[in-house]
């Protein structure tokens, strides 16, 4: 057997060793270089972002709600303002078994399903560690009955937390508005507004009216806390804190007495009331009935409540002072004599022989008077008192529709008044433009005839017919309305007023002005369409009443009242200013399917002008709420449109 041996080159072997072991030390180093480039690149490059990705990890900024301002009246009655509530509180990080500790608790107090459909929707939005209500509103027996089993329940807390509350109830609550919890609509809206950060830990927002509308005002600024926590996501120690912002408090023109007065004259007739002072455009009454009560929405309106709200047939949601509309009927009629007088077409001694209706030239139809004997004789001032139709149809036809309107506007007939809350609508006041757009049809004389007496496609709301009333009585010149007098800061305790802001200013010949006012005055006095109204009053009152229809009639037919259903009737419409001499208040009222605006306005006109005028309240008195003001607050120093077919108005 043979063998071969095979000599190792050892000198080889040790020249390829050193050879990899060069290639691993190169790569090694590399290896070591790349990772320390890394590591520098990391701690020293990109130190700040991950310092703070490891401390957002580690701390969570916990927000806290301010205190709402208060909403006040002119007096200083409490509209809106915030009381504290026993809520029974959840912390999730807390508990081991949450569905279990929940099931042991509705035991002790009543946790109803809607309590449960919150809880889960507060507990998806919020950290573990952070207490969420559960029940609020407990009574003091649930209160008591909970703190004697406490211990029973590790992570659940009784605490008293701020809420919402509107002392007077549906007292004004059109202006006053109130707040809801805040929905996808309002989450967008925030985003866009680039304050979406100030509401972290806010469940409400206001919803119409001053809550609304001044909203960034009475949200106040949100504060926050800096909690440690581990790994668990439990809370381990406060590290900083920043004090919320209450909200500033709101001091609106409204009188909550005068408030008060007009919303119980209404009963439980429907339509609204604004009342004015003319030569500030400080709003003294916004009424719009039926109301509702605003505490309802601020926890969340329950099923129940919100089908009878919403399904009314009486449409208490809707802002009527805003947002109805309704043909203004008579109350027209001064803006008309007036447009008359300046355009040198009615001049005393002018006057007409009213036989009970008007024909156009080369037409056989009739525009009849609500008197159809006619009433005689009829100069301007007469036909103010009296109401005659005829006497505003010859007249409206000599002005033309385009002359009239560009007068009339100036007192705010067709467009927004600009009133210091949401929602406004501009009413119609119609041209010969307007009616081709959108019925693509001319305008006849006919439809002028009628827009002189208030009828036809002109629509206003119950506030622009007050605002309109205000300018009349400040001679022509028209001011902003506004709702809000003054904002209270909540730390300097210093009140900003709201500024007096001149929107329109016509020059009217005082002589016009006298007639128009001569004419107003007597139709509160005997032999005047709201003599009742006026009788015994102490006080001068220029008014002038008015009826609005509903659906029209045939030419050849009488309206009567009592064969019409209720909500077909027409429309009672009063306006009027008072002291007639110096004016101090401007008002129109409204009441739907009232009837006559003298029987049915005008009393609730009568009521608030003695309350405002004298200091007198009816016999049953109706004084809002005494609510004292809670110690951590500030108090200041000191429907669709009716039926367009007018050609006849009814006495009114």
């Amino acid at each position: 057997m043979a063998y071969s041996t095979e000599l190792r080159n050892h000198q080889n072997e040790q020249h390829n060793f050193k050879v990899r072991l060069t290639i691993a030390a190169i790569i090694a180093f590399v290896v070591f270089c790349a990772l320390g480039l890394r590591f520098y690149y990391l701690q020293v490059k990109r130190h700040d972002y991950y310092h703070t990705l490891a401390e957002s990890n580690r701390i969570s900024i916990v927000p806290i709600s301010p205190n709402r301002g208060l909403i006040l009246d002119r007096n200083g009655a409490v509209l809106a303002h915030n009381f504290f509530v026993y809520t029974l509180e959840v912390t999730p990080s807390k508990i081991s078994h949450l569905d279990t500790t929940i099931a042991d608790l509705a035991q002790l107090v009543e946790i109803s399903g809607i309590d449960l459909k919150r809880f889960k929707k507060l507990k998806s939005q919020s950290h573990s560690f952070e207490s969420i209500p559960i029940r609020t509103h407990l009574n003091e027996i649930e209160a008591a009955k909970f703190a004697v089993n406490r211990y029973r329940f590790p992570g659940v807390e009784l605490k008293s937390r701020l809420y919402r509350h509107y002392p007077q109830g549906q007292l004004g609550t059109h202006a006053v508005g109130y707040i809801s919890r805040i929905n996808e609509r309002d989450l967008a809206q925030l985003k866009e507004d680039n304050v979406i950060s100030n509401y972290k830990g806010t469940d409400h927002i206001g919803k119409g009216g001053v809550e609304q509308a001044f909203e960034r005002e009475l949200h106040g600024i949100t504060g926050f806390q800096q909690v440690e926590i581990d790994a668990d996501g439990k809370a381990v120690r406060v590290l900083s804190s920043a004090a919320p912002t209450s909200g500033n408090n709101i001091v609106l023109s409204i009188d909550a007495k005068l408030q008060a007065i007009a919303e119980k004259a209404f009963g439980d007739r429907r339509g609204s009331l604004v009342a004015i002072q003319p030569n500030t455009g400080e709003v003294l009454g916004f009424v719009s009935m039926p109301s509702f009560d605003p505490n309802l929405f601020v926890d969340g309106i329950d099923y129940d409540n919100w089908n009878a709200l919403n399904n009314s047939i009486d449409k208490p949601l809707i802002n009527r002072a805003l947002k109805g509309i309704y043909p203004p009927g008579s109350t027209f009629k001064p803006f008309v004599a007036l447009a008359g007088l300046e355009a040198g077409k009615r001049e005393p001694p002018f006057s007409i022989q009213d036989a009970g209706y008007f024909t156009l030239p080369n037409s056989r139809h009739r525009y009849r008077d609500w008197k159809p004997s006619g009433h005689g004789s009829v100069d301007m001032r007469k036909a103010i008192t009296i109401s005659c139709d005829t006497f505003f149809y010859g007249l409206a036809m000599e002005l033309g529709i385009d002359r009239l309107t560009d007068f009339v506007r100036h007192f705010g007939f067709g467009q927004k008044t600009g009133l210091d809350i949401h929602g406004e609508v501009s009413g119609l006041l119609p041209t010969p433009d307007w009616k081709k757009r959108r019925f693509k049809q001319p305008w006849y004389m006919g439809e002028t005839v009628i827009v002189g007496i208030g009828q036809g496609y002109t629509l206003v709301t119950p506030l622009q017919l007050a605002y309109a009333t205000a300018t009349l009585a400040n001679q022509g010149t028209a001011i902003r309305p506004h709702i809000v007098n003054a904002v209270v800061n909540s730390k300097t305790h210093v009140v900003t007023p709201i500024p007096l802001t001149i929107l329109d200013k016509l020059d009217l010949k005082m002589q016009n002005l006298e007639i128009v006012k001569a004419g107003m005055v007597d139709v509160t006095l005997p032999g005047g369409t709201a003599a009742s109204v006026g009788a015994n009053a102490g006080y001068s009152i220029a008014a002038k009443t008015g009826t609005a229809q509903v659906i029209g009639i045939k030419q050849n037919e009488r309206y009567n009242e009592k064969s019409i259903n209720e909500r077909h009737r027409d429309h009672a419409l009063f306006i009027a200013y008072a002291p007639a001499e110096a004016p101090t208040i401007a008002l129109a009222v409204i009441v739907e399917n009232g009837g006559h605006g003298g029987s049915a306005a005008g009393p609730i006109a009568r009521k608030v002008m003695d309350y405002f005028l004298l200091g007198k309240m009816p016999a049953e008195e109706v004084a809002p709420n005494n609510v004292k003001t809670p110690p951590n607050t500030l108090l200041p120093n000191g429907a669709t449109p009716p039926t367009l077919n007018a050609e006849e108005e009814h006495y009114d």
